[in-house]
């Protein structure tokens, strides 16, 4: 292997374009590989946004190597040690917020506003796993055997695999890989193919706060390459992945296959029931935010809401209005909703709607049927008068495409919320304290929203869902994340 420099957002003195947003994997401190990968800008689809490598098993291989030699000395380092490298990484993202975000949009398509956020996100990540580098970990229990104590101790995994998509291209492999480092754990890590340079920003830091060479490996390429490679290596202890279920499920019965640990989160199809009691505006800002924020690419948009019957002409009304502030562009200017990630992706939106209308479905507000010349800019679009097994209520779309259907009451939203395969995020628009209250106990998610948007999370808080969208073990986030990356062990200690 040939090291070369990873890759930057300032070009330096005889460095050129293709140099700034060329990609390489990270192996034992190393930055290797060719890069035959290119990835355009999808505001932009002339324009190169990135090149990367297309990894191999062997890649994989090598990278698993490097990070079990490393990982005994990285776990024998003081907790506060790892902690410290943490948090001068997370210090370093935000020193380099703006070139990062800009990276960001140009490769994953969103505006320079949620890049920005994002990034300062990745950062709270690694200062918060950081600081609980001098947290106290374990127990002292009482003994029922005379002059004996008991405690509890937590104990690093090896190695882990970490498998991230491309619409949160570098908070959630931090949120990913901040736990699992302050555990004592070395790292492999597949990002997605579309947006490799967030992830190369993320481990240039840990690299330039000192985190030892092989502690955190990078591999790029396909999945079912690169990943399949990472889930059959015995030497990964456990891998978490985030991304479709189809692929989660798959890859689940692979490390089940093994007896590795797995943690999956995977797709949503989140609904939102308003009641009548609800203010309109505020339900139509609840759900506009909720669907058309980060051009609904997150598996928490709101997708289909539910309401009753004596404020649906209002709400829908101000639901129109609210998504015609939505305007998408290039996220680099003055757009108010960024670009679809890819082609298919906007192929994907288009179908969705296009069906759903020659169902019979009412098109309210955007379009199916635009032209992809200036960027993959799909417009928010709302959809009434929906069967409720209609595909657009039912299944994934992963776009700016929000489904309103009506129910009779707060039970039959109830139900509808409810059925569905998946179980991430769920909300409810009301003034009742008593409906809110039930909801929450009674609703199949996750995570449950009252009269906020199903999208958004604070990062201390454990995150995760229910049926098919997640494996519904281990969860995310909070100090929560700390239990799938780590295993437990008691001691009796008598004197």
């Amino acid at each position: 292997m040939t090291s070369t420099a990873p890759a930057t957002s300032t070009a330096t003195e005889g460095s050129t374009d293709t140099d700034r947003i060329t990609a390489r994997h990270l192996i034992n401190g190393e930055w290797v590989g060719g890069a035959d990968t290119k990835r355009m800008n999808p505001a932009r689809p002339g324009e190169l946004a990135a090149v990367s490598p297309s990894g191999t098993a062997a890649d994989v291989g090598a990278a698993i190597s490097a990070a079990t030699a490393a990982q005994p000395g990285w776990a024998a380092l003081p907790a506060p040690s790892r902690g410290a490298i943490l948090m001068a990484a997370g210090t370093l993202l935000m020193e380099r917020q703006t070139a990062i975000a800009e990276d960001l949009v140009r490769e994953e398509g969103k505006t320079l506003a949620e890049a920005k956020g994002e990034v300062k996100r990745a950062s709270d990540v690694l200062r918060f796993f950081g600081s609980l580098g001098w947290a106290a970990t374990g127990e002292v229990l009482p003994s029922g055997l005379p002059d004996t104590t008991i405690t509890t101790r937590r104990e690093a995994l090896g190695v882990v695999g970490l498998i991230t998509p491309w619409n949160f291209p570098i908070a959630i492999p931090a949120w990913k890989s901040a736990p699992a480092l302050i555990s004592g754990n070395a790292v492999v890590i597949k990002p997605a193919e579309l947006t490799p340079l967030s992830a190369t920003h993320l481990a240039r830091a840990l690299q330039d706060a000192g985190l030892p060479a092989g502690v955190f490996n990078v591999v790029h390429g396909k999945g079912r390459v690169v990943g399949d490679a990472l889930a059959r290596d015995s030497r990964i202890a456990g891998l978490s992945f985030t991304g479709s279920t189809n692929v989660g499920l798959g890859l689940q019965e692979i490390l089940n296959a093994r007896r590795a640990r797995v943690q999956l989160e995977m797709g949503g199809k989140n609904g939102v029931l308003v009641l009548d009691d609800a203010d309109p505006h505020k339900a139509a800002q609840v759900v506009a935010a909720g669907a058309f924020g980060l051009t609904g690419q997150a598996c928490t948009a709101t997708s289909r809401v539910y309401v009753t019957p004596g404020i649906r002409a209002a709400f829908l009304d101000a639901l129109t209005a609210e998504a015609a502030h939505y305007r998408a562009g290039d996220g680099l200017e003055t757009a108010s909703m960024g670009a679809v990630v890819s082609a298919q992706q906007f192929a994907q939106n288009q179908a969705a709607v296009r069906t759903a209308v020659e169902r019979g479905a009412t098109l309210l507000h955007g379009e199916f049927d635009g032209g992809t010349d200036a960027g993959f800019l799909f417009p928010a679009a709302i959809l009434t008068d929906l069967p409720f097994d209609d595909a657009a209520v039912t299944e994934e779309i992963f776009g700016p495409v929000v489904a309103v259907l009506e129910v009779p009451d707060y039970e039959a939203g109830l139900a509808a919320i409810n059925d569905s395969r998946y179980g991430l995020t769920a909300g409810i628009c009301t003034d009742s304290l008593a409906f809110s209250t039930d909801f929450a106990a009674r609703a199949q998610a996750g995570v449950i929203k009252v009269n906020r948007p199903t999208a958004g999370l604070d990062l201390n808080v454990p995150f995760g869902g229910v049926k098919d969208s997640s494996t519904n073990t281990f969860r995310e986030q909070g100090k929560s994340a700390l239990d799938f990356f780590t295993w437990g062990k008691t001691v009796y200690t008598g004197v």
